[in-house]
């Protein structure tokens, strides 16, 4: 995202525009980030409330492709599945939403809510269950929706869960309001997150999107480099080295011919990376 200049407020109070001749108004995006980082070096804002104003900010630069739980990683539910059989795969799996596909897999009927199986959960299940009468409205994306804008349809839509398309019609995965919101507020935790990460999303252009916490020894077999893991563990401290520096967004740095350009992170550390392999640069 370029330097977009902050709108004029030419309605100010007296008061307030005598305080910004003397201090200066932020003119870009750049400036106004330089300034909320000031302010929390001279301790007036915290360091968490200058990570969530900079997610905010920055927000809109995220692509769905680019935080979307891959397709191989989805828990789809078939249309005509028994509920037995649905019942045992939404206890399995842990989670809350599930897309619903007919017999051509890239054609979700709707979303299931999980809650709305409780009355499954009994001994004697109803004889009479219809599975598209539960289904909630799906919500389809493409790969290139900015999170800003698909926040906003979270919001307006009521819906917590959109599918994600490719180019082509094919489902490329989904993505949560949670995990918009985490690219603003950080990682939210719950009690079905599981330890094992999946940290590498690969796109249709060459690019991969890396989570920055994939341990440097997993990077070197999947992708056969051979960077050195005695100093720093994850390859997010790789980049960090890297770059002398705490990475902000858009920052990018090249390692070994390794391209990585960070999308996300906050005052305090990596979250996500873009990663173009050697010989294979965007341009």
């Amino acid at each position: 995202m370029g330097e977009d200049k902050l709108p004029s407020e030419p309605s100010r109070p007296w008061w307030e525009r005598a305080w910004l001749r003397i201090i200066g108004a932020p003119g870009s995006r750049s400036q106004l980030i330089n300034i909320l980082r000031s302010a929390e070096q001279r301790d007036i804002l915290d360091i968490r409330a200058l990570s969530i104003i900079e997610g905010a900010l920055f927000v809109s630069d995220i692509q769905a492709r680019e935080i979307m739980v891959p397709r191989s990683q989805v828990v789809f539910l078939r249309h005509d599945q028994d509920p037995q059989n649905i019942l045992d795969t939404v206890i399995r799996s842990g989670h809350s939403r599930f897309p619903v596909v007919a017999e051509d897999p890239n054609l979700v009927h709707g979303i299931l809510l999980a809650k709305d199986l409780l009355s499954l959960a009994k001994d004697d299940p109803k004889p009479n269950f219809i599975l598209r009468d539960l289904l909630r409205p799906s919500t389809a994306i493409p790969e290139s929706k900015r999170l800003n804008v698909l926040l906003q349809e979270f919001r307006t839509n009521k819906n917590h869960l959109a599918v994600v398309y490719d180019e082509y019609g094919t489902i490329s995965g989904i993505v949560t309001i949670e995990d918009v919101l985490e690219q603003i507020v950080g990682d939210i935790e719950d009690e079905f997150d599981q330890d094992e990460e999946n940290y590498i999303n690969q796109h249709l252009d060459g690019t991969y999107t890396i989570k920055a916490i994939m341990p440097i020894d997993d990077f070197n077999e999947h992708f056969e480099s051979h960077f050195d893991d005695a100093e720093f563990d994850t390859i997010g401290g790789l980049v960090t080295q890297s770059l002398g520096h705490l990475p902000k967004r858009a920052e990018e740095v090249s390692i070994d011919g390794y391209e990585f350009k960070v999308l996300n992170a906050d005052g305090r550390r990596v979250h996500l990376l873009q990663l173009t392999l050697p010989d294979r640069k965007l341009t």
